[in-house]
């Protein structure tokens, strides 16, 4: 998420409670995930295991459990619980704002776009020229669609990331982890009918321009799509993978999280990926192998019964 303008890290660290250490007059133009962040931005961090990955990161300021050395030119915010603190700023600088309105105020709408009945369109979405937004269609707070767009009848985008942390020692396990990322669609995207598209945790849920989708097709949180992707009805993508230009997922394939997919790769139908793939082959099975090797496999399987009555006659 990017602040609208930058934030001193005293302002945050009054915000948070926090302990601010290192570059003290510096300003966050940001809050990031580890795995999306930049020069300017805030990560937090509270297991040991990742301290010394945010340490090294790009990110200019972390929120962090523990007294530790800080890297030249960054800055450290200490703090009991950096989950707390991470939600506090996200409160603070993108609060749920609710719209009564069928289409907000703030919303913007190229010349030539078509907003059918039903239709709602949240906060601060910017929806491009000769898009058509079919009824029932939900296009929540930030999101942004380029030109060209359609859109079919209830589908959702820029729900909340599927995305919570876990602690045994609360009565209640799993704390949401409160989305303030968007999704970004790009030009010419058609979007089959009660699709989910799931907004960045606290980045952006890209869809490549040119890409098509059939109807209930989910998107998870922070996934990238390449340009002139085909994705067919009931597939599912886990969050935080990128799918790279031209790949072709069919029928109820099953997509991992954190994984890549390759440029022209081609996933035959209720197929699960587990791990990322090459680009330019094609693929079968769960977990998915090359399909030509996994066909031969499947022929000799059916000739299993005819090789046991061989050597059982022989017997």
């Amino acid at each position: 998420m990017r602040f609208e303008q930058p934030v001193p890290l005293t302002t945050l660290a009054a915000l948070t409670g926090a302990v601010l250490k290192g570059n003290t007059g510096a300003s966050a133009t940001g809050i990031n995930e580890i795995h999306k962040v930049e020069a300017g931005d805030l990560v937090f961090v509270d297991h040991p295991k990742y301290y010394d990955k945010c340490l090294q990161s790009a990110a200019s300021f972390i929120i962090i459990n523990k007294e530790v050395d800080c890297p030249p030119g960054k800055a450290l915010l200490i703090h009991d619980d950096p989950f707390e603190a991470y939600l506090a700023i996200v409160n603070q600088y993108r609060p749920f704002s609710p719209s009564m309105k069928q289409v907000s105020d703030t919303a913007v709408i190229g010349e030539g776009t078509v907003i059918m009945p039903g239709a709602y369109i949240g906060n601060k979405v910017q929806i491009g020229r000769n898009c058509i937004i079919h009824p029932a269609v939900t296009i929540l707070d930030h999101c942004i669609l380029g030109d060209d767009v359609v859109v079919q009848a209830g589908t959702v985008i820029g729900s909340d990331a599927f995305y919570y942390n876990k602690r045994t020692n609360r009565p209640v396990h799993y704390k949401k982890m409160n989305s303030c990322g968007r999704v970004v669609i790009e030009h010419g995207v058609e979007i089959g009918a009660s699709c989910t598209i799931d907004r960045g945790v606290s980045a952006d849920t890209i869809i490549g321009a040119g890409t098509k989708m059939d109807n209930q097709v989910h998107i998870g949180h922070d996934t990238v799509i390449g340009k002139n992707c085909l994705f067919a009805a009931q597939v599912g993508i886990a969050g935080a993978t990128t799918i790279e230009d031209n790949v072709i997922l069919w029928g109820q394939v099953g997509v991992s999280k954190t994984l890549t997919i390759g440029k022209d790769a081609v996933v035959f139908a209720q197929s699960g990926v587990k791990d990322s793939i090459p680009g330019g082959k094609a693929y079968f099975g769960s977990p998915v192998e090359d399909a030509r090797e996994k066909m031969k496999e499947l022929v000799w399987i059916k000739r299993i019964p005819q090789l046991w009555e061989k050597v059982m006659g022989k017997g």
